[in-house]
């Protein structure tokens, strides 16, 4: 039988969350092991979501702004540099019933006397195919990350709820119009999130409709 590989701390996930943990728990001479995920070409990857977002502006100390990717491989050189160890990998299963705490990557098992967990979030896609090759190029799920670079433009946000709605409210200030795309005749989100919304003249609705395709081929051009 295989003994487990065991670290004092493990992490899962290796987006700013992760990197971060990693960092600290580096610096504390805990060796921590960063089972850091699979590349791919959703916000499901080493490095997380920023992976798929063109120019960050809104993190301290770069004020020309940089590039996501680049930000996360810099957090991941940081890491390493004070001992962090990495496989890139996707955790398949955990038991976190008993000490040591478990993971597995397949049939690899790792013990740990600590698991952080930081996968993070994932936006939720209308899963089409155009998504995976237009997200960061007019296709975006972050409109504070992203609204600033589409200003006196149209745009789209497609949902109902409290998310949806929040968006569109802070893309009027750049927009020159924002339309809210709803699958049904009536909104989910909180009857505040609503009234402003419906009170904003820069927002328009377009109701009981699906959006079946976005149009492009290396950027987004429009919708179906």
């Amino acid at each position: 039988m295989t003994t487990p590989l065991h670290s004092k701390v493990l992490i899962i996930g290796s987006g700013p969350a992760g990197l971060t943990a990693a960092i600290y728990a580096a610096r504390a001479n805990l060796q921590p092991l960063v089972i850091e995920g699979e590349p791919s070409s959703t916000s499901d990857q080493p490095g997380g979501q920023l992976m798929l977002t063109t120019d960050v502006e809104n993190f301290p100390g770069f004020p020309e702004g940089i590039m996501g990717p680049e930000l996360m491989m810099r957090c991941r050189d940081q890491a390493i540099r004070f001992g962090t160890e990495f496989i890139t990998e996707k955790v398949t299963k955990v038991d976190f019933s008993s000490r040591p705490f478990r993971a597995w990557v397949r049939d690899t098992e790792y013990t740990a006397d600590a698991i952080i967990v930081s996968t993070g979030a994932q936006s939720l896609m209308l899963g089409l195919e155009e998504e995976k090759h237009l997200i960061g190029h007019g296709l975006s799920t972050c409109a504070t990350c992203d609204g600033f670079f589409f200003r006196g433009q149209e745009i789209v946000v497609v949902g109902g709820g409290d998310s949806a709605l929040e968006e569109a409210q802070f893309l009027t200030k750049f927009a020159s119009k924002v339309t809210i795309i709803h699958r049904r005749e009536s909104l989910r989100a909180s009857k505040i999130m609503q009234d402003r919304a419906f009170k904003n003249d820069k927002i328009s609705f377009v109701w009981n409709k699906q959006v079946t395709r976005v149009l492009g081929a290396d950027k987004v051009s429009g919708i179906e």
